[in-house]
C-alpha cells in the first residue's frame, strides 16, 4: 500500500522497492514516515518554516539551498534543495525533494545525486565571475543560520544551464519534471492537514487500501537512506 499511487519513472531502473537509478547517477526514492512530521512550522507560515529549515540543516552539517512551499496533487507540500557532505569527505551531495505532510504522517518523493572525482569546478567558476563579496553571502531565509556548509550564489538555479552535468542541475531538472507527475491516493489527501508538530508523537492513522497503481510502487516506506543508497554515496555518481 503506498499514498503515491503514480510517478513518472522514464529513464529509471528499479534497485528495490521504492528506490531506482538512472544512467547519470540520480537515485529516486520514495518515503513514507507514519509520525507527526517533524517540520519547524505549518506550511501556512512560509517565513517561519524556511528559517527553521535552514537552521536545522545547518544544525546537521549541511547546508539549505532552497525551500519552497507548493503543492503536489493538488496537496500542499514543501520542497528543499539541501547540499551534504559525502560520508566520505570528499565532495558534497545535493537532493531535491517534495515532502507533503498531514497531521499524523507525510510522504516523500526525493531525488539526490553525489559529485564524481571532479568536484568544485561549478563554485571556483561563479566564484571568479562574481567575486568573493558576491560569492559569499548571509543565508536570505533568516539571522541565526549557522554552521553547516555555507551559503553561496553558486548554488543558484541561474547557473544550472552553464553547468547541465553537475549533480546539483540534474537533480533540480528531475524533480520538476517528475513532481507534476504524482498522483497521491484519495485517503491519504483527505487526512487532516498538518498544522505544525505536536510535542510528542503520534501514531499515524491507518493508510487507506489502495492498489500498487501505475507506477508499480507497492508499499509504504518507512526509511532514511538506504544501504543501496549508501553505498552509492561512497562510490560516487556514475557519469
Amino acid at each position: 500500500m503506498t499514498p503515491i499511487t503514480h510517478l513518472d519513472l522514464t529513464g529509471f531502473t528499479e534497485q528495490e522497492p521504492g528506490v531506482w537509478t538512472d544512467a547519470q547517477g540520480l537515485v529516486l526514492s520514495v518515503h513514507f514516515f507514519g509520525l507527526v512530521p517533524d517540520l519547524p512550522a505549518p506550511l501556512d507560515a512560509p517565513d517561519r518554516l524556511r528559517h527553521g529549515l535552514a537552521r536545522s540543516v545547518a544544525g546537521a552539517g549541511a547546508g539549505l539551498i532552497e525551500a519552497v512551499v507548493g503543492e503536489v496533487d493538488s496537496v500542499p507540500a514543501v520542497r528543499q534543495f539541501v547540499k551534504v557532505r559525502r560520508p566520505n569527505g570528499h565532495g558534497q551531495v545535493f537532493l531535491g525533494s517534495w515532502t507533503v505532510p498531514r497531521a499524523t504522517c507525510s510522504a516523500t518523493v526525493k531525488v539526490q545525486a553525489g559529485e564524481g572525482a571532479t568536484t568544485g569546478m561549478r563554485e571556483a567558476v561563479v566564484l571568479a565571475r562574481t567575486g568573493p563579496e558576491r560569492y559569499f553571502a548571509p543565508h536570505p531565509y533568516g539571522p541565526g543560520v549557522e554552521g553547516g556548509l555555507p551559503y553561496h550564489v553558486g548554488d543558484h538555479e541561474e547557473w544550472d544551464a552553464e553547468f547541465p552535468d553537475h549533480p546539483l542541475t540534474l537533480v533540480r531538472a528531475a524533480l520538476r519534471r517528475i513532481a507534476p507527475t504524482v498522483a497521491l491516493h484519495d485517503g491519504f489527501k483527505t487526512l487532516p492537514p498538518f498544522a505544525g508538530a505536536a510535542p510528542s508523537p503520534v501514531p499515524a492513522q491507518s493508510p487507506p487500501t489502495a492498489g500498487p497503481g501505475p507506477s508499480g510502487v507497492r508499499r509504504w516506506f518507512r526509511r532514511g537512506l538506504t544501504d543501496r543508497v549508501r553505498a552509492g554515496l561512497r562510490g560516487g555518481a556514475r557519469r
